[in-house]
């Protein structure tokens, strides 16, 4: 990644204290309008989740409304129609994260990863993620995921091959961490309970302790956000002026030092309520409805 002149990087160090919830939304409406790196991307509306199947014109549709304010977007699965988004991303300009959906489900990891190799070979992948925090949920075994990362990056030797997960897993799981290209770190100070004044300097933390353990490999944050609806978690309040001050230190950062984010996520999304409770709902920076929340 090269080095940025961003003009927001006058305002880092900004004493959020002396703003305006208005002047909040100018400050995120400017660095979104300079294009933020990434975002974590699922083309579902109201309604739909895992198990609906989407159809092209709606991935068109919904990347047609964050496209302007990203450089790559991040996409999770190679079946359902989402094995469509990173060659449609393509053709709108967009660097591609292709993400390949494991779990406990065999026969499907093996659909999954065989439609990415194809969408890899046929030239629309520039980074493969391999499993999204299946060590986290404990659907497999360290040995299995790492034949997984390593059947990919023989398929496609051309192709940066890693693995998504907690910052820490990568500590525990130095065999894996071996088995990656780069490391591709999620980075949550709200699920860790974290006050939103210190979610900066915690995740910081969580970023260095990923570099740490990739010893000299490459570091993605891929996931990252601040909910600004729901019960709180622990010290972490959701609510809009936290989310919007969080997204702005993490991009003023981010442009400062030359750290490659992805932020979770691009919609609203009322499925993850099941997963995550009444905060799940609410981690995109655009709505369920496609308009963009601090801006």
């Amino acid at each position: 990644m090269s080095k940025k002149s961003y003009n927001y990087m006058s305002l880092a160090g900004v004493n959020f204290a002396n703003l305006s919830n208005h002047e909040l939304r100018e400050l995120a409406g400017k660095i979104l309008a300079e294009k933020i790196h990434g975002i974590s991307f699922s083309p579902y509306v109201e309604g739909q989740g895992p198990g609906s199947q989407i159809g092209e014109q709606q991935i068109r549709e919904r990347l047609k409304l964050i496209q302007s304010n990203i450089n790559w977007v991040r996409s999770f699965s190679c079946t359902e129609g989402n094995e469509q988004i990173p060659k449609i991303a393509q053709e709108n300009g967009l660097n591609t994260m292709v993400g390949v959906w494991l779990n406990d489900d065999l026969a499907n990891n093996e659909l999954e990863l065989a439609n990415a190799i194809e969408i890899a070979q046929a030239g629309h992948v520039n980074i493969l993620a391999v499993g999204n925090e299946v060590l986290l949920r404990g659907d497999l075994t360290e040995a299995q995921l790492i034949d997984y990362i390593n059947r990919a990056k023989q398929a496609l030797p051309n192709i940066e091959v890693g693995y998504v997960d907690a910052y820490f897993e990568f500590e525990d799981h130095p065999k894996v961490t071996e088995a990656c290209d780069l490391i591709l770190a999620n980075c949550y100070p709200f699920w860790e309970g974290c006050p939103a004044d210190y979610s900066l300097l915690y995740m910081k933390d969580m970023y260095r302790r990923a570099v740490r353990a990739g010893n000299g490999k490459r570091v993605i944050i891929t996931e990252t956000g601040w909910p600004n609806v729901g019960t709180a978690e622990r010290g972490a309040v959701p609510s809009v002026d936290n989310a919007i001050k969080y997204f702005i230190n993490a991009y003023l950062w981010a442009a400062e030092e030359d750290i490659e984010i992805f932020y979770f996520s691009s919609f609203d999304e009322t499925w993850k309520v099941a997963d995550e409770g009444d905060v799940g709902a609410y981690w995109g920076l655009w709505d369920k409805d496609g308009t963009l929340k601090y801006v």
